[in-house]
Order: structure tokens, then sequence, then C-alpha cells
């Protein structure tokens, strides 16, 4: 059974460590901390973008599909004016000049 405490530190000291990481071999100290505050920095930012993400991801959906709903709504108008303009008189409407009740 693997020891997960252990685990934890392994990874930690891995990730972290600069004498433990892959960094070690970059010979210039202050190159090596600038590495790792750059690589922090990027794993923020891309961790804040996908949690940010994965929250409003309904509401994007749901707010998409509207913009579709509205542009086949506008087609589906624009089809029809055009092929039976019929649909869109009304009796109810104005009355010619000189007509009343």
């Amino acid at each position: 059974m693997i020891n997960i405490r252990r685990y934890v530190v392994f990874a930690w000291n891995y990730i972290f460590n600069h004498e433990v990481s892959p960094l070690r071999h970059i010979d210039d100290v202050a190159i090596r901390h600038y590495v790792l505050q750059a690589l922090g920095f990027m794993w923020a930012v891309s961790s804040c973008v996908a949690l940010g993400s994965y929250t409003v991801l309904a509401a994007s959906i749901v707010g998409h599909a509207v913009l579709v709903a509205a542009a086949a709504v506008t087609v589906a108008t624009y089809t029809a004016a055009t092929v039976r303009p019929a649909l869109f008189r009304s009796n109810r409407g104005r009355r010619p000049d000189g007509e009343h009740e």
C-alpha cells in the first residue's frame, strides 16, 4: 500500500522544490525562480479560466440557443415574406383614407 503522506510530500517537492524538480538543471537560481513563478502564474490563470467556463457553461448554452433561435425566426420571416407575402396582410390594420366604421 502506498503511503499517501509520502506521495503528497514527493509530489509537492517535485513541483515546488527547485532542488528536486527538473528545474534543478538550470544553473542560475534566479532564472529557476523566474521559471517557477511563470509556471505558477500560467496554472493560476488557466485554472481560473477553466473554472469560470465550467460555471457559466449553462448560461452560455442558453444564450447561444437564444441567438440561434432568433436567427432562425428571422430567416423564416424573410422566407415567408418572399414566398407568401399574403401571410402578413391583415384586415384589422390601417384603413384606406375615407373609410370609417
